[in-house]
């Protein structure tokens, strides 16, 4: 069964009686070279169980079920677990699971998972929720190998931008704080049905074993990425000031002076050992003026 074939897709669709449902995102992928990169590039070790989000009919779970030893998918609409279960049927080595990842115990469900090995992800992500989903797996702080996500192409542009670059932003900070991101490829919209309004493009993210940058506090470290993307126009003494309201906008830029840098600069044309120096030098303020 071609499971990226439109004639396929709608005949199984019409089988359980269901729609695409726009408030799951659902748009399938109707190219079997699409599944078959995405699958391909996912993991670089065949031994690995994959954690998969969002398997729709089962196209990029099949592919990924014939290359990894495991398969774990989390589908949150019910209506495509039948569905699930028989475009799935000769795979033993698939577990469907109908939970939203947004509230799915992740570490409970993948505990027996890291026993055995490695363990990556590979999503193709809908486009309103790709954020709050990419940031509760980097925070679960399970150790996973590879995130592979298929996402829109605006977005994937801003999580691999380079510090100082004009599509970076606060998600690129944190990103590279977790892990080195790399766009693949991109997938135009007439490879979905249905097709979307905009391309989508694959991006791998490689999950740093050891973080290469450690924060003193890691809150402090977060509060400043965020309070440097707020309000991007504003120069970075201002943009700080606005949120750090317990130091005083001087002690905020002796300490960017300090660091090296201009007190014009903006916050975009930091990296991730920039902003660890910066954050570690304000917590130092923040306990100061404490005490």
């Amino acid at each position: 069964m071609n499971l990226c074939d439109i004639k396929t897709i709608k005949q199984v669709m019409a089988m359980f009686s269901l729609n695409f449902r726009k408030e799951f995102g659902q748009n399938f992928l109707t190219s079997n070279f699409v599944v078959e990169d995405i699958a391909d590039s996912c993991c670089d070790d065949s031994s690995s169980t994959i954690l998969e989000i969002g398997p729709g009919i089962g196209s990029l779970t099949k592919e990924l079920a014939e290359r990894y030893e495991n398969v774990v998918s989390l589908e949150i609409d019910r209506g495509l677990i039948p569905v699930l279960k028989y475009t799935l049927g000769d795979y033993k080595n698939v577990t469907v699971i109908n939970e939203d990842v947004m509230s799915a115990d992740l570490s409970g469900i993948l505990a027996p998972y890291f026993e055995k090995g490695k363990v990556s992800v590979c999503a193709n992500l809908p486009y309103y929720i790709t954020t709050p989903i990419l940031m509760k797996l980097l925070e679960s702080g399970l150790p996973f190998d590879y995130i592979t996500i298929m996402i829109q192409s605006e977005v994937a542009d801003r999580l691999c931008s380079p510090a100082g670059g004009k599509n970076c932003g606060a998600i690129t900070a944190v990103l590279n704080y977790y892990g080195t991101p790399e766009k693949l490829f991109t997938v135009t919209a007439d490879n979905f049905l249905p097709p979307p309004k905009v391309d989508s493009s694959v991006v791998r993210i490689k999950l740093h074993k050891e973080k290469p940058y450690r924060p003193v506090n890691e809150a402090t470290f977060f509060r400043t990425i965020r309070a440097s993307f707020e309000q991007r126009r504003k120069t970075l003494p201002n943009a700080l000031s606005a949120v750090f309201s317990e130091l005083s906008k001087e002690d905020i830029t002796s300490a960017i002076v300090d660091l090296g840098h201009s007190p014009d600069i903006r916050g975009e044309k930091l990296n991730v050992a920039e902003f660890t120096s910066l954050s570690d030098k304000l917590y130092e303020l923040i306990k100061a003026s404490s005490t």
